[in-house]
């Protein structure tokens, strides 16, 4: 017999919030139809390098990431990984003033993740990165090295936000807490992105399958945390359910206005700093 199923690889972050949203999918709570999706779990910054190419029909993609996959993704509309007054933290062993930290050596998860670009807009300047684990970075700024690299701040995204004080480190700047004070708006973190060339049927219904998933999540919320707590690193039940209370909500069921709000102007911003080398309009399934 000739399987018509169509595959829908799908790429997402091994973090409890991404978990939490894919549960019902991940674990075969809800009809899919023809569509047969296969999940790989891999860290945000090689899902945003995976994208140039396409490889995968769905996947979790950066915002900042985004801005260079246009041609090949187009935006779904639920998935949203929001920072409304909280976000990705810079912390130290010291404290350190904005001047301070423009010239400190950072450990940063990705050079392609919305933190990094929410740190070069904090900053308005480059500055000097050294990649690392994102789960390693907490240490590393501990240790004051990554391997042989000195390492003076981190840039922490997922649960490191949480956890960071056990390893004895100041927090520098909640870059979400930044962000909304200067904008009035959420910080655009993270997205889901579906392949263009599937054409628009596939998109809309890829879309619509991943918003009954988040949707199955929140209306089961015991079972979907208990399956999203597997990721949770140094997490406890409270932990994590705060952690996933924080990036799935309202927002990740539909950008909405304000949330597309805040992609465009994430983006223009980063024109405008000379981090990106583009305007970039947001395009999302219609």
């Amino acid at each position: 017999m000739v399987d018509s199923s169509l595959l829908v690889r799908v790429g997402h972050s091994p973090d409890p919030d991404d978990a939490f949203m894919f549960y019902a999918l991940a674990k075969g709570k809800i009809p899919t139809g023809r569509y047969r999706f296969v999940h790989e779990l891999v860290d945000i910054e090689t899902l945003n390098r995976r994208a140039f190419s396409g490889e995968l029909e769905l996947t979790a993609v950066s915002v900042h990431a985004y801005a260079y996959l246009q041609d090949r993704y187009i935006l779904c509309n639920c998935g949203a990984s929001m920072g409304d007054g909280y976000g990705p933290m810079v912390v130290a062993r010291r404290n350190l003033t904005p001047r301070d930290l423009a010239h400190a050596r950072i450990a940063v998860p990705g050079r392609l993740t919305s933190a990094f670009l929410a740190l070069r807009l904090f900053l308005n300047c480059e500055f000097e990165s050294v990649l690392a684990p994102f789960d390693l970075i907490s240490q590393a700024v501990a240790d004051g090295h990554y391997e042989d690299q000195q390492v003076d701040a981190g840039l922490l995204i997922h649960e490191g936000q949480l956890t960071y004080a056990q390893t004895g480190l100041q927090l520098i700047v909640d870059l979400g807490h930044w962000w909304t004070s200067e904008t009035g708006l959420p910080l655009p973190l993270g997205a889901n992105a579906v392949r263009k060339d599937l054409g628009s049927q596939v998109t809309k219904d890829v879309d619509r399958i991943l918003l009954e998933s988040i949707r199955y999540g929140l209306e089961h919320r015991p079972e979907a945390l208990a399956y999203a707590l597997q990721f949770g690193r140094q997490l406890d039940s409270a932990s994590a359910d705060r952690f996933v209370n924080m990036y799935v909500n309202d927002w990740t069921l539909d950008f909405g206005p304000r949330g597309r709000a805040a992609i465009t102007e994430f983006l223009r911003r980063g024109y405008e700093c000379g981090a990106l080398d583009h305007v970039v309009k947001p395009e999302f399934v219609t």
